[in-house]
Order: structure tokens, then C-alpha cells, then sequence
């Protein structure tokens, strides 16, 4: 099984359509946010993660995705990240997904934001490889 794409979203939903067939309605994916207030404050991003299984895969993992401030990641060999630096946030979801099918996770992460920056949403099934998806945090736009 494999990550086939992971994006920050304001809305996600579902429909079928003829087929029958399955669409996925993203809304509002974006890279960045402003902060709703001056820091410190906390931010709560949804990150869709679309997940695939080829016909020959096994069908259950479990997805994992931990946040981290900017400079922080996984070491490429081992794929741990290192000692002293905790996440802002950190979600496990087990799952299952019939063969050449698609799932997906919907993460909602409570991220205590200290600094301006990005934070790095970092997602893998099991002990795969890691997908690294940032989200800039920005000032809050200053009203007159």
C-alpha cells in the first residue's frame, strides 16, 4: 500500500457517480495559513491522506502522521526522528482497504503554535517511507 497524496483541506467529501463510481470533492487545499491571533495560539489544520492497495498488497495498516516544526526530520535510514525534539501533535489509524481499492484518513491535529514557520505534517503507512506535507504558518492580517 502506498500514500497516493496527502493535502491540507477546508472541506472534503464524497459522491457517487455513474458506474458505479466514487468522486472525491477537495475544497479549499491550501499550503498556508494565517493565524488567527497573535502567538502564542493553536491551530487545528485538516490533512486528507489518500491510500491505495495494489491488487497484491496485504489490506490493513496502520497510518501515521506527526506533526513537527520547521527542521525537523525523520533520519533517512531508520526512519525514526530524533531524540529531544517532541511533535506538536501525533495521530495512529489503523485501516483496511479491499484489493485495487482506495481509503482514506481525515487527521485533525491540535498544533500549539509558538512561532511563525512551517510546520511539517509527516505521514507513512506502517514502517514505510515518510511523505512530508508543510503548512506555513502566517501573521494575522492586521485590520484598520
Amino acid at each position: 500500500m502506498h500514500i497516493v497524496a496527502a493535502l491540507f483541506v477546508d472541506d472534503f467529501s464524497m459522491r457517487q457517480v455513474e458506474g458505479p463510481s466514487t468522486r472525491l470533492d477537495l475544497k479549499g487545499v491550501y499550503f498556508s495559513q494565517v493565524a488567527p491571533q497573535q502567538l502564542p495560539c493553536t491551530l487545528s489544520p485538516h490533512l486528507v491522506v489518500l491510500i491505495y492497495r495494489p491488487a497484491d498488497s496485504k489490506g490493513d495498516g496502520v497510518l501515521q502522521v506527526v506533526f513537527h516544526p520547521p527542521g525537523v526530520a525523520p533520519e533517512v535510514s531508520s526512519g525514526a526522528f530524533a531524540e529531544g525534539t517532541p511533535p506538536l501533535a501525533q495521530h495512529a489509524s489503523p485501516f483496511t482497504v479491499e484489493p485495487g481499492k482506495f481509503t482514506y484518513r481525515l487527521v485533525r491535529a491540535e498544533l500549539p503554535i509558538t512561532e511563525f514557520g512551517q510546520v511539517i505534517a509527516h505521514s507513512r503507512i506502517d514502517s514505510g517511507p515518510w511523505l512530508a506535507v508543510p503548512l506555513t504558518i502566517l501573521p494575522p492580517v492586521a485590520t484598520s
